[in-house]
Order: structure tokens, then sequence, then C-alpha cells
């Protein structure tokens, strides 16, 4: 099975968010959900959604700090 490149790029912002917040990614990449399709791997409506709203709670987070 291959990785689609949303996953490939979602693994990096999980790995980035790791870094700048200083937690441990995988604590983060626990959260990924994958679902088959055709030989790929995609990420699933609820890990995709999960994931945006995360982070944009994190930026409001870092605006209100600033």
């Amino acid at each position: 099975m291959k990785l689609n490149d949303e996953v490939i790029g979602h693994v990096a912002k999980l790995i980035q968010l790791a870094i700048l917040s200083g937690t441990d990614v995988v604590d983060h990449l626990r959260t990924i959900s994958l679902v088959e399709s055709n030989g790929e791997l995609y990420l699933t409506d609820e890990c995709r959604n999960q994931s945006d709203s995360n982070i944009e709670k994190m930026l409001k987070e870092v605006d209100t700090n600033l």
C-alpha cells in the first residue's frame, strides 16, 4: 500500500506541530485515521476535520497570547 500525498503532508504537519509545541510526535501520529482505496491510504474525513480544527484552535491561542 502507498500513502496518498495528503497523508504524507499531514505527517509532515504533525511533526512540525510536535516540534513547535514541544510535544511527543508519537501522540500526534496516533490521531491519524486512514482508509484504503485502490491500493492507497487516505485520511478519513473525521481525521482531516479534527486536525484542521486542532490547528485552528492552536493558532487562535497563539494570537491571543501575543
